[in-house]
Order: C-alpha cells, then sequence, then structure tokens
C-alpha cells in the first residue's frame, strides 16, 4: 500500500484525511485547512497525534496548547478535547482500538 493510492476523504470541514486500518488501529493522515476547527467531542478510542507541518492549537481535558511540528500528544479513552489549525497543518492520528465510523 501507497500513501499516493489512497483517496482523501473529507471527515469534517477542513480536514482531509487519508485512513489506513488494521483490525485494532487507524491511522490517519491529515492535511487541515488554516481556520479549520474541530468541535470538543470524545471517543471510547485512545488516541495520539503528531504535528507534522504547521501551527496546532489543541485542548485537552481542558488544557490548551499549541503544537508545532515534531511534537505529539496522547489522548486517553473517553477525555474530551477539540483543536484548530492556526496553519495549514498535516496531522497523523493513531486510534486504538480503529475508528469503525471512518471505515
Amino acid at each position: 500500500m501507497n500513501l499516493s493510492e489512497i483517496k482523501s476523504k473529507e471527515i469534517m470541514l477542513g480536514y482531509h484525511g487519508k485512513m489506513v486500518h488494521s483490525e485494532t488501529m487507524s491511522w490517519v493522515f491529515w492535511d487541515v485547512e488554516k481556520d479549520a476547527k474541530v468541535p470538543e467531542h470524545h471517543h471510547f478510542n485512545e488516541q495520539i497525534m503528531h504535528v507534522v507541518e504547521g501551527s496546532f492549537e489543541f485542548t485537552v481535558g481542558g488544557k490548551t496548547d499549541i503544537y508545532k511540528p515534531g511534537d505529539v500528544v496522547i489522548v486517553p479513552s473517553n477525555i474530551p478535547h477539540s483543536g484548530k489549525a492556526l496553519t495549514a497543518c498535516k496531522l497523523m492520528d493513531i486510534f486504538s482500538p480503529a475508528r469503525e465510523e471512518y471505515k
């Protein structure tokens, strides 16, 4: 499999993702438009977010920080979180178990 062969899906306004799924994990490669927002939400899946490019404001459990390339954030199961792309961004998210709604 090669990422260039995976069709991008706009999961929410401004968030274009290429999804890779195994039986127990989902790995998402996001291209995020500047000013695109993720409203506060939570899910059963554990999540690890990695900023590849850009600047991303992320709130996890009520604590807001600005993340830059190389930063990694762990989001435990069922913890409220939200975000906003301060610039155009490339992000990677890993979810466990797999995000069935992304398949």
